[in-house]
């Protein structure tokens, strides 16, 4: 981008956020009370199941929608991040889970109300939760990972009270019910516009809200910006008190540049989008807070197809294992910004946790990985590819040409390829790519969880397309394991199992770096590794 541009670019995204602020409007508010974020993706639907749906339209509707319970908070390495382990309820003003876990039992709140005025009621829950199983959205995948999968699960005792019914035990069933698709949505409302051929609504969600979150969108343009105005009866959040900011206004802006310079102007509140280097920069210039927390429900792999040769050879895949330069792509691509998976030490060899993901006891060995290569009868290398898509350029592409230069140092020759975003996506879910690098989320980061979606069956996110008996077997069984400490030694199996096999290569969890205003405050890291605007408030 040239400069030009960049100056160009500045000045548009400011002036259209002064010509927001400025308009006249009932809801008008001051600069204090608004918050002002920009991201360099786009909100493009208010309703978060509707397939397609961008983490940006995922944050709004955390905000805009409530669900039955949410996510608590813990500091990890002393920054505030979502915890799996603690559900609060949200329109439930109680839950309570049966002594056999087979019933999941909610109070209601009996002051929630929708946004129109209408009471929060049992049967809008009902409505809300068959809808997720049923309907022909995103939601119904998610739920499945719980045991949530048929409407005869979801029960109205009386107008305030719900109960969840389970086929088994199911540790994610509760916490399922706190992702971002099981909003909890004015039925009554949202069936006025339900047609034969749309018995949900689904066109009708995706440009109008029908919740009862703390904000109020006013004005929505897919692709350019989200206007909210504070729900003033919402009071979810700290008792009997609604959302800090009375406006938010959520804007677009492609060019990583852009963004970083209207942070630091003042023009935007905050960004979490940003270039490693520009985050860098203006943490260096101290004007600005920079909260850079580890996804730690995230990982960033390089890996290999272990059906296509040579990769299907476990020495192969030790071999890559002990030739890449982990610490020059982790300064290169991140600036050594977020948490090595890489360079640990296991007392006797044994994994020293159940966790996942954890660090791995390997580390840059040419001598190790070429005696690996010859263990696996191809001493003299072999040619290959390595892929990243290109909106993962600013980390992959420094990543790329390092794993090229050290393959080249034990025979292997390495083709980059820098694949467009859709045919990246098409090649992965058609198994087709031999070598390459992405991540994955966890939004309910168990270990069990991890393995069961990341490492057994078609599925697209196995992308190492593991197929281990041994593997699925412990990892099915941990799904619904009860006790703590045979979980434990469930998971300590499941990470033995996967170094000594080297599915593929877990190199990094890249940090989340929020920049903002020194004056905001209350910002939490969360599942969806977007922002929570609820917590969010001006000193």
């Amino acid at each position: 981008m040239s400069f030009e541009m960049s100056k160009r670019s500045l000045f548009a995204a400011t002036a259209l956020l002064a010509v927001m602020l400025a308009a006249p409007s009932a809801h008008a508010q001051s600069r204090a009370e608004t918050l002002r974020y920009v991201t360099g993706a786009t909100v493009n639907t208010l309703d978060p199941n509707i397939p397609g749906s961008t983490r940006e339209a995922f944050a709004l509707s955390m905000s805009s929608y409530d669900r039955l319970v949410s996510f608590g908070r813990k500091q990890l390495n002393g920054k505030w991040v979502f915890d799996l382990d603690t559900i609060t309820g949200e329109l439930a003003e109680s839950y309570q889970v049966s002594a056999d876990g087979l019933k999941i039992t909610f109070k209601l709140r009996p002051d929630a109300k929708f946004q129109d005025g209408s009471p929060v009621t049992a049967e809008d829950v009902k409505w809300s939760l068959d809808r997720c199983v049923t309907a022909p959205i995103l939601g119904k995948a998610q739920l499945l990972t719980g045991s949530l999968t048929s409407a005869d699960q979801f029960k109205v005792i009386d107008p305030l009270t719900f109960e969840v019914t389970l086929p088994k035990p199911d540790k994610l069933a509760l916490p399922n019910l706190a992702t971002v698709y099981p909003i909890i949505i004015n039925s009554k409302l949202t069936k006025a516009h339900a047609t034969a051929e749309d018995p949900w609504a689904l066109n009708w969600t995706k440009e109008n809200a029908a919740g009862s979150g703390a904000y109020i969108v006013e004005t929505f343009k897919p692709g350019e910006q989200v206007i909210a105005k504070r729900n003033e009866a919402w009071n979810r959040g700290t008792p009997d008190k609604p959302a800090a900011f009375k406006r938010l206004i959520i804007q677009s802006v492609p060019e990583p540049a852009t963004r970083a310079n209207l942070v630091e102007r003042g023009d935007a509140d905050l960004v979490i989008d940003l270039q490693a280097s520009d985050v860098q920069s203006l943490e260096g210039k101290g004007k600005l807070k920079v909260i850079s927390t580890p996804q730690y429900n995230a990982v960033t792999f390089i890996s290999m197809n272990n059906t296509i040769p040579p990769f299907d050879n476990v020495n192969v895949r030790r071999a890559i294992a002990y030739a890449l330069p982990y610490d020059d792509m982790f300064k290169a691509a991140l600036f050594g910004r977020g948490a090595p998976l890489y360079g640990a030490t296991w007392a006797d060899g044994k994994p020293p946790s159940g966790g996942y993901p954890i660090p791995q006891p390997i580390k840059l060995d040419l001598e190790k990985a070429k005696a690996y290569l010859k263990d696996a009868g191809m001493a003299d290398g072999f040619s290959t590819t390595f892929s990243f898509n290109v909106g993962q350029a600013a980390t992959a592409e420094p990543m790329a040409a390092l794993v090229k230069e050290s393959l080249a140092k034990i025979g292997i020759k390495v083709d980059i390829q820098k694949l467009p975003d859709a045919q990246m996506s098409t090649a992965i879910n058609e198994k087709k790519l031999p070598f390459f690098t992405e991540g994955i989320v966890a939004w309910l980061p168990s270990t069990d969880y991890f393995y069961r979606n990341f490492y057994t069956g078609k599925q697209r996110w196995n992308y190492s397309s593991t197929d281990n008996a041994e593997l699925e077997k412990i990892a099915q069984e941990a799904r619904f394991e009860a006790d703590k400490a045979k979980y434990e030694e469930q998971g300590k199996a499941l990470n033995a199992i996967h170094f000594d096999q080297m599915f593929q290569i877990p190199i990094w969890q890249a940090a989340q770096d929020a920049v903002m205003q020194p004056t905001v405050d209350g910002y939490v890291y969360q599942f969806t590794r977007q922002v929570d605007y609820r917590n969010l408030s001006r000193k």
